[in-house]
């Protein structure tokens, strides 16, 4: 697809370090202490964070610090309250305090947070084992390349909302003032037309699929739409899209399922049911997470093992270890994905659509299965949260997941964006 090529996934800070960025931090020390012994000491904490997030970090005057995406601090010794206090009012939140471990700096550092935090401004104290550090700032680099990636992305809705999902509804402009993302509307029409020109990318992936053990006519007439999909992804310059997917099942009696999970392979974010929403919270996870996403419905919980089933009838076909062909769910034709996850490390995550509240929880795969009452792919995982969070946090019936703890890094998101 012109402008869109197939991308490799993998974690967004991991491709920070070829491409050469830096962060600039504010030091603070006392002049009670010696430099030279301090400096010594934050060498050797950046040098390892560097080594481990990809990034040069760059001690900086406090007119360039203002101009990164947070305010990192590090906090070589104490003494230093009065020192940031001076310079709170240049400080772009959230404010990052970091401390040396040594010297007094991390009680500074806590009369520093209690400051801040009376004053109303969001901080944040860092302290630990160097391990510890880098995993806490790997996950704020890759907070602030997900938000930065979200300025300018254009997202597409084919054709409205599905009418059973009467949540969904949010303010569009609201959204783009918020992050910068747009909404672009299309009409179901104009992917009919498309649909009826009965032609699609030839790739080793297609012809790979026309071979799949299944019925070669639906597997083309899936593939059209799939060439349909791409069409209008490449008119519109989409980074995403998501569609109103069952009136397929009428107007030209297949499914797009086989279509989202070819293009979510590929790196564009491909959405059901006309889910905004959803569609959003596909977009942040798979941005933090570099990974391939699994938009689904929740079908059933056990509270007392804290365990759920999530099935949708697509996944994206590079999230399988291996998938069959099947008919699509409730209507019993058309293509779908019956596909195994590997068991494993995942996250759960939803959003509402202006991403001001969430469910999050970091969560462990038991099994795929292949029951005959649910949509075609179907996981059986165990949350490591509370059930009890599930039922609290109303963010509507589709989640997203992906394989892989990013937990740590989502929370980080939503500090950044509040």
């Amino acid at each position: 697809m012109v402008g869109h090529p197939t991308f490799i996934f993998e974690n967004v800070w991991l491709k920070s370090k070829e491409r050469g960025l830096y962060m600039k931090y504010l030091y603070l020390k006392s002049n009670l202490h010696t430099d030279y012994a301090l400096k010594k000491k934050s060498l050797e904490i950046f040098n390892y964070l560097e080594q481990n997030t990809g990034y040069s970090f760059i001690d900086a005057p406090l007119d360039e610090v203002k101009n990164e995406d947070i305010s990192l601090v590090y906090v070589a010794t104490g003494g230093t309250a009065g020192l940031l206090k001076e310079s709170l009012k240049s400080l772009k939140e959230p404010i990052i305090l970091l401390t040396s471990g040594s010297d007094n700096s991390l009680s500074a550092s806590m009369e520093m947070l209690t400051y801040m935090t009376n004053k109303g401004k969001r901080a944040k104290l860092l302290h630990g084992t160097k391990e510890e550090l880098a995993t806490q700032v790997k996950q704020i680099i890759s907070a602030i390349e997900t938000k930065n990636s979200l300025n300018g992305l254009r997202l597409g809705l084919i054709g409205k909302p599905s009418d059973w999902l009467i949540s969904t509804e949010f303010d569009y402009n609201e959204l783009k003032n918020k992050l910068g993302i747009e909404i672009i509307e299309i009409e179901m029409k104009e992917l009919l037309e498309e649909i009826s020109k009965k032609t699609y990318p030839d790739s080793e992936k297609c012809r790979e699929l026309m071979s799949k053990d299944f019925d070669k006519n639906q597997i083309k007439e899936a593939l059209d739409i799939y060439g349909a999909f791409t069409r209008l992804v490449d008119k519109y310059k989409l980074d995403g899209f998501t569609v109103r997917c069952f009136d397929l099942l009428t107007s030209v009696k297949n499914t797009g399922c086989l279509g989202l999970a070819l293009l979510n392979s590929q790196g564009i974010f491909a959405g059901c049911e006309g889910d905004l929403p959803s569609l959003i919270s596909m977009v942040v996870l798979g941005k933090i997470s570099g990974q391939p996403v699994f938009m689904s419905n929740p079908s059933r919980i056990d509270n007392q093992k804290n365990e759920m089933i999530f099935a949708h009838c697509t996944l994206p076909l590079n999230m399988p270890e291996k998938y069959t062909l099947d008919t699509h769910y409730e209507s019993n034709i058309g293509v779908a994905i019956s596909g195994d996850i590997p068991a494993g490390s995942a996250t759960v995550f939803k959003a509402n659509g202006l991403l001001n509240r969430y469910f999050l929880s970091s969560a462990n795969i038991q099994e795929s299965l292949h029951e005959k009452d649910l949509c075609r792919s179907q996981i059986r995982l165990k949350l490591n949260s509370d059930i009890k969070d599930f039922y609290q946090t109303p963010v509507g019936n589709h989640y997203l997941i992906c394989l892989g703890d990013y937990a740590g890094s989502i929370k980080e998101f939503f500090e950044l964006i509040k």
